[in-house]
């Protein structure tokens, strides 16, 4: 990612701008420096030194380019002989990409692709056959055809993906003489600063002083060529949907008590760039009597943050505030700020099909949930797939608009699938809270006894959590607030985690989440009134933590077009009233009696990012003589029968008879097969199908008179194993039984329609109510 100099060169020259650890500045509050509590060590960092290059290497500038998903990615060009080219795919490896993201000041690369997926380049292609051992201090010293010798075409042009990180203090050295001394710009982190005493301490930091690291030193930007364009970019990229005006009367006259050190460049932005480092540098500021920004004063800007982040939360407006039902929503994404993009359109959720989806339209989406600019614009359904229709194809932004559905977009979505789902990650505000948990103990970053930062006797300490009551819902919590995805497990038992010892005692007890929360410290808990039987240490909550979950989703239309009714004597339905699948009633009925069933099939797809594997091991599986298999759940689904008003006049429940692949989507393999004891599971793009005619595929409704009812069924609904949405793992239909016959329709899984739709169903609006 580059800055063009644009008024001080006659032809453009990239500079680097790095962006490291960019919201470490928010967390000066408390006074922590860097946001690190005391005791906390600050991680090593390898600090970058200048390549020393034999005289007669070829001098190249590098850069990323194309149509790029993310800042860090892009088409690989070379600049050279004052033309800019590419380089050919045919030899190249992850070794090359090493040489190329370090050069451009990333610390790795993360993977490379080939026939140009960022788009064809132009110009000459500089490098053919390149070779290198990763080691290279730069692309020009690798083994190559040499330089300007090529025999492909820009189909062929090679792309990169580089890491997040940036080498710490980087400096990008234009090698290319033009006239002009080589430049030397280091820019190592951006920052808000707060200047303001009352916004020093609300966290996060929306308010202040924009500084940029340079050689180590904090500097401050002249405000003389500052543009509201330029305010916006920064408000983005630290995680603001907007800017808004400041008391500037008493900035300037801080800035008189204070002497400012100004940066030497000013900054010119569109107002749609993702990160300052891709907006463009302005003129060198003049030096004037011995300061650079003569009349002018420090840039300052003032951020809104988005309703979830606002500092003081107006809870008496919000109560009486009902606020209208958004037309956008992310789902699926591990934590807050990142998901597939879904869109309201006649009652009914969407999905947006990826074609030309781009950064520009990522952000229109973050800005409207009042999130930052877009980190990421993601392609291929890569946070898991949508249900329904999808809305919108070919959506193309100008960057400004108030929601994504001002965009342009194609209304014919043909040969769109949920396969080309369209998803983001957007920039949040720093509000600390990772720095305010850890996992101790663990084998690997993502497992470990939950450790917390409580307040005790006026000082911060680390303690456990209890872990009665520890489940799926609270790990879930907290993997996303140490932003490592989604729960994998849940435990009550911690013994074989050695933490730290002086964190043994209990801080937090009684944890209760309902699974939304962005921190822990925001579900129920006792606060300071702990109690906690079995104590902590070893018997402290813990996780295993996942970047990958499943996904279960019912398909409404089969249930809908399988449903019937069947008299079955009682002396058929042995198995079953072992396994409680019929009413109460049952049990004092003769064999010869009859009982009614509602039968139905289900078809159970795994919509998510991994396979979704039985909690319980294969040693714990139950084997049921009567139907002659294993369960691997206690229960999987329920079945319910509701009255209009909501009361439960019937139920059913369906015990995992085995979770296996029936069918899989085009191209995917089976891999679960319940014949033989084998393994139980459902993977990604599989499902699993319960015919009607299953012992317990139905609800016994013998007792149940003529009328109007609610059938709803719940997937998953003890929560056994993590999934990454679990709204859509209730179905309801509504249904009409005359004592003769039984129909369903309108059959629909949760969160798939408007929020006015499904209120006019009765019961439950989704399956986290059912949470204890």
């Amino acid at each position: 990612f580059y800055l063009h100099f644009t008024q001080l060169l006659p032809c453009c020259f990239t500079i680097l701008l790095g962006l490291l650890e960019l919201c470490k500045a928010q967390y000066e509050h408390q006074g922590y420096p860097q946001g690190y509590p005391q005791g906390y060590p600050e991680p090593e960092q390898e600090q970058y030194s200048a390549p020393v290059l034999p005289a007669d290497t070829p001098r190249i500038q590098l850069r990323l380019a194309g149509d790029k998903r993310k800042h860090n990615e892009g088409r690989v060009e070379v600049f050279y002989n004052g033309e800019w080219g590419t380089v050919c795919d045919d030899d190249f490896s992850i070794h090359s990409a090493q040489v190329v993201c370090r050069e451009l000041g990333y610390l790795e690369a993360v993977s490379w692709s080939p026939s140009s997926k960022y788009g064809k380049g132009e110009g000459r292609i500089w490098f053919d056959n390149v070779q290198c051992t990763g080691k290279e201090k730069t692309l020009a010293l690798c083994t190559s055809n040499g330089i300007g010798v090529s025999d492909c075409k820009h189909t062929e042009d090679v792309g990169v993906v580089c890491s997040d990180k940036r080498i710490p203090g980087f400096k990008f050295i234009n090698t290319i003489a033009n006239n002009m001394e080589s430049l030397n710009i280091q820019v190592e982190d951006v920052r808000i600063r707060a200047i303001l005493s009352s916004y020093r301490k609300r966290i996060p930091v929306t308010e202040g002083y924009v500084e940029v690291k340079d050689g180590g030193k904090w500097k401050q930007i002249c405000d003389m060529e500052w543009t509201k364009h330029n305010s916006r970019v920064i408000c983005g990229m630290f995680g603001f949907p907007g800017e808004r005006k400041y008391n500037a009367r008493v900035y300037k006259m801080f800035a008189r008590r204070r002497k400012p050190s100004y940066w030497d460049y000013s900054v010119n932005c569109t107002g749609n760039e993702a990160h300052l480092s891709s907006c463009k540098l302005g003129q060198t500021m003049a030096v004037k009597a011995n300061s650079t920004c003569g009349g002018g004063t420090p840039v300052v800007v003032s951020c809104v943050p988005g309703r979830a982040f606002s500092p003081t939360p107006m809870t008496g407006f919000r109560k009486a505030f009902r606020q209208e039902q958004p037309l956008v929503r992310l789902r699926g994404g591990a934590i807050v700020g990142e998901g597939r993009v879904e869109v309201l359109k006649n009652g009914e959720w969407g999905t947006i099909c990826d074609d030309n989806w781009s950064l520009l339209s990522a952000t229109v989406v973050c800005r409207e949930l009042g999130f930052g600019s877009a980190k990421e614009a993601l392609s291929g359904s890569r946070l898991g797939q949508g249900m329904g229709p999808v809305h919108m194809n070919e959506v193309e932004c100008s960057g400004f608009e108030k929601s994504i559905t001002e965009c342009f977009f194609n209304k014919e979505s043909l040969g769109c699938s949920h396969e080309e789902d369209a998803s983001v990650r957007c920039n949040v505000p720093a509000m600390g809270f990772q720095e305010r948990l850890r996992l101790s103990g663990g084998r690997n970053p993502y497992e470990g006894r939950v450790e917390v930062l409580a307040e005790r006797n006026g000082s911060l300490v680390w303690g456990t959590v209890c872990s009665d009551g520890w489940s799926t819902m609270e790990a879930m919590v907290t993997c996303r607030q140490l932003g490592l995805g989604f729960a994998s497990n849940a435990f009550q038992e911690t013994w074989y985690w050695p933490g730290e010892v002086s964190a043994d005692p209990v801080v937090m007890s009684g944890v209760r989440c309902s699974g939304t929360e962005i921190s822990l410290s925001h579900c129920l808990h006792h606060g300071d009134h702990l109690t906690c039987p079995k104590g902590g240490g070893r018997n402290a909550a813990g996780v295993s933590c996942s970047e990958t979950a499943p996904d279960l989703v019912l398909n409404p239309q089969i249930v809908e077009q399988t449903t019937y009714m069947e008299d079955r004597p009682m002396f058929m339905l042995q198995c079953a009233y072992e396994e409680n699948c019929l009413s109460t009633t049952s049990s004092v009925t003769p064999a010869n009696s009859v009982r009614r069933l509602l039968r139905f099939s289900s078809q159970i797809h795994n919509n998510g990012q991994s396979d979704f594997r039985p909690k319980a091991g294969r040693h714990s599986w139950v084997w049921h003589d009567c139907h002659r298999h294993y369960h691997s759940m206690e229960v999987f689904t329920h079945y319910d029968l509701l009255s209009l008003n909501g009361t439960k006049v019937a139920e059913g429940h369906k015990a995992s008879f085995c979770l296996e692949d029936t069918d899989c989507d085009e191209g995917i393999e089976k891999k679960y097969e319940c014949a033989n004891f084998g393994e139980q599971g459902i993977t990604v793009g599989c499902f699993d199908t319960y015919r009607h005619d299953i012992d317990c595929q139905w609800v016994d409704i013998t007792d149940v008179k003529p009328g109007d009812y609610i059938f709803q069924v719940v997937i998953n609904p003890n929560y056994e194993v993590p999934e990454s949405d679990y709204s859509n793992n209730i179905m309801k239909c509504r249904c009409r039984y005359d004592g003769h016959r039984i129909w369903m329709y309108s059959c629909h899984n949760g969160g798939s329609l408007s929020t006015e739709t499904e209120q006019s169903f009765p019961g439950l609006l989704n399956n986290q109510v059912t949470h204890r």
